[in-house]
């Protein structure tokens, strides 16, 4: 299971509702960099699951060449300004048969649910949530209990990477 945080997005237009700002350059680049990172890792999930807002599509629409062709894609209103709670709820309604899940979302409510459900973990993978979930950030659990009894404590936290990490494209 992967959690991305939404890259930086632009506050650069007080009239633009929350739900409609987009990225920044600094965002694009970041997004940018996390594909690249996907597709070094092989990370391949079977379903991602994104945030309606501006800021979680754009961010969807960079690293979605890297995704492969049979990934499902759902837009979903309900991951826009939801909790962990809510998160997690709409984790336990994935079918069985899925093997990988990526949710594209916001703080605190990813954040949240990060801290929540790493029951344990890389030492400094746990230290990087303690500390900081920052734009763009992906981090990345093994899990091994049907998706519908996902609980808090039931996921391994195997790393954090922020995007500042990685190198730029073509780097």
């Amino acid at each position: 299971m992967f959690l991305l945080r939404h890259a930086k997005s632009s506050w650069a237009d007080p009239a633009l509702p929350d739900q409609e700002r987009p990225l920044t350059e600094r965002g694009e680049r970041s997004a940018r960099r996390v594909a690249t990172y996907l597709e070094s890792e092989l990370i391949r999930p079977e379903l991602v699951l994104c945030s309606s807002a501006r800021r979680a599509r754009d961010t969807l629409d960079v690293i979605r060449p890297v995704l492969p062709r049979r990934s499902t894609v759902q837009v979903a209103e309900g991951l826009y300004g939801a909790g962990a709670a809510g998160i997690l709820d709409r984790l336990r309604a994935v079918d069985a048969d899925v093997d990988s899940v990526m949710v594209i979302g916001h703080n605190p409510g990813l954040e949240d649910l990060a801290r929540d459900l790493a029951g344990d973990g890389d030492e400094a993978a746990m230290e990087q949530l303690r500390t900081k979930f920052p734009t763009a950030a992906l981090a990345c659990f093994d899990v091994s209990t049907p998706w519908v009894r996902l609980h808090e404590g039931h996921a391994f936290l195997t790393h954090v990477v922020p995007p500042r990490r990685l190198p730029d494209e073509g780097s």
